[in-house]
């Protein structure tokens, strides 16, 4: 599929102050769904994932728990590698920010900010969240009635007074709005950009880029009594992985500027502001676009450790199944929205999308292949108009969908491949081939045929968001893994008479214990 350009897309890399949560999965979920999809649609994709090591928080909370820092990261790190085996990860790479890699980068970008001008050595006064690793002016903050001042967030702020290196962000206010003009699409969803553009607007301070009052962190290069900000370091990562400051590798020249950034709202500032300033001000291109997905919520509320309403993924997997839940999770939140989850929301998406749509429309078509055809794809005769209708409309996926991944609308993607689904059902029901065995067994072989070549249609379109899924049916109907990306929808079709193995259920029915109980 010569012609398509690489594609660079990362996940943000997971702070490590606790184990990872259902949130920590939506984002991977999401970003390795668009990973995979582009994949397929031909595109030399490089999918970075990672953990976020360093800063104040990950200090004190090990400190609380008796470890070293490096102790507790390692464990904690090896927690969010083990998520991304459970939720069928795809990424290329992964990125630790204790590595020594990452520490050169870190030190060479601060060096080449030094040496544009864009650092310099001033005393910091303000407050500082400690939980969100950011400074907050004092309008930001809600002062409790317990006397603590809050971020909005929910997080204490604390206030600080140290020497700290500053960079000149408020030169950068004015070439910031001029970005967001020009790229209309840098920042999305449209919520998140007009609050990343009201904020700049209302001004821009000079940020504080070092700490003296903690060591964990990479050292300022030539003043290692300060430590680099915890964010200035993070975000780095994008660059480390592509083997930054060498920028003349093969790997930063195919893929840097990023194409796309996949992160919760609660960070769109760092990355939306932060990041693209950090670049520009070290005259580094800045990524294509930045997407800030909103919260999941758990009854209506944000998760939260605090709260008690955290679910590990590894929990819902073990409900639901992985597929099942990364469909779930896809098609019933608006990609860039908040979204409510539930076990009953799960259990009826679940039982009505999979069980009974697409599992039940495979079961049916290819039992009776396997019964009528000899368990072989059936031969086709001449096409009636409803069969050329539903074929054309298989035929017109890839188009449609990749359209809605463009504007990362996934669940409108899921939307599209399902109005196909529906309409295969309603033609099973009207076309009756169980009826037509005995009446017409040529037309009934025809309409088998049609049924499976449309089953090949949606197998393939929906295997960036169910991959196992999608595979176990692709396997059923005797389609070789070179050929199940979305070239060879239109360049392939399934052969008259090759033998097919026996069908299987792919997605059980799932119960509601609660309703159950009841």
């Amino acid at each position: 599929m010569a012609g398509k350009p690489p594609f660079y897309i990362t996940t943000p890399i997971f702070y490590v102050n606790g184990p990872p949560h259902i949130g920590h999965a939506y984002t991977a979920i999401a970003t390795d769904t668009i990973a995979r999809f582009k994949r397929l649609d031909g595109y030399d994709v490089l999918f970075l994932t990672g953990t976020d090591e360093h800063g104040q928080k990950v200090e004190k909370t090990a400190q609380a728990a008796g470890q070293e820092p490096i102790t507790f990261a390692d464990h904690i790190s090896g927690l969010f590698q083990a998520m991304g085996q459970t939720l069928n990860l795809s990424n290329d790479v992964t990125i630790r920010t204790t590595e020594p890699r990452h520490h050169t980068a870190v030190q060479a970008i601060w060096r080449e900010l030094v040496a544009r001008d864009q650092i310099y050595l001033d005393k910091y006064s303000g407050w500082y969240a400690v939980r969100d690793e950011a400074y907050y002016g004092e309008d930001e903050l809600t002062l409790g009635p317990d006397g603590i001042r809050r971020a909005p967030s929910g997080a204490e702020a604390e206030w600080v007074e140290e020497p700290s290196y500053f960079f000149r962000l408020s030169q950068w206010q004015e070439p910031l709005l001029k970005l967001y003009e020009d790229n209309p699409d840098f920042v999305g969803p449209d919520s998140r950009r007009n609050e990343i553009i009201s904020f700049v607007r209302q001004g821009l301070r000079d940020l504080s880029v070092s700490r003296t009052t903690f060591r964990w962190g990479v050292a300022v290069p030539d003043d290692p009594e300060h430590v680099v900000y915890v964010w200035l370091d993070a975000l780095t990562n994008y660059l480390t992985a592509l083997g930054y400051p060498d920028t003349e590798s093969s790997s930063y020249k195919r893929y840097w500027p990023a194409h796309l950034h996949v992160m919760g709202k609660d960070i769109s500032r760092f990355h939306a502001v932060y990041w693209p300033a950090f670049l520009m001000a070290a005259g580094l291109a800045v990524p294509h676009r930045i997407f800030a997905h909103g919260f999941l919520l758990n009854a209506g509320e944000k998760m939260s450790k605090s709260v008690g309403n955290v679910i590990g993924p590894d929990e819902l997997v073990a409900r639901y199944g992985l597929d099942p839940l990364r469909y779930y999770l896809l098609r019933e939140i608006s990609f860039g929205q908040d979204g409510v989850i539930s076990h009953e929301g799960a259990v009826q998406r679940i039982n009505a999308d999979l069980a009974n749509d697409l599992g039940n429309l495979a079961q049916r078509v290819l039992t009776q292949i396997h019964r009528n055809c000899n368990a072989r794809v059936p031969a086709t005769g001449d096409l009636h108009s409803a069969d050329t209708a539903l074929l054309a409309a298989a035929g017109s996926l890839p188009e449609r969908v990749r359209e809605a991944f463009d504007r990362l609308a996934i669940h409108r993607a899921l939307e599209t491949i399902w109005e196909v689904v529906g309409a295969a059902n309603r033609y099973v029901d009207e076309m009756a081939p169980w009826a037509l065995r005995k009446s017409d067994p040529e037309r009934m072989a025809t309409v088998l045929y049609t049924l499976a070549e449309v089953l090949r249609h949606l197998a393939i379109m929906v295997q960036p968001v169910m991959p196992e899924s999608a595979g176990r049916l692709l396997d059923q109907l005797g389609v070789a893994p070179e050929i199940r990306d979305f070239a060879a929808l239109a360049g392939q079709r399934l052969t008259p008479g090759a033998p097919l193995p026996a069908p299987a259920p792919l997605f059980p029915r799932l119960v509601d214990e609660a309703a159950e109980d009841a």
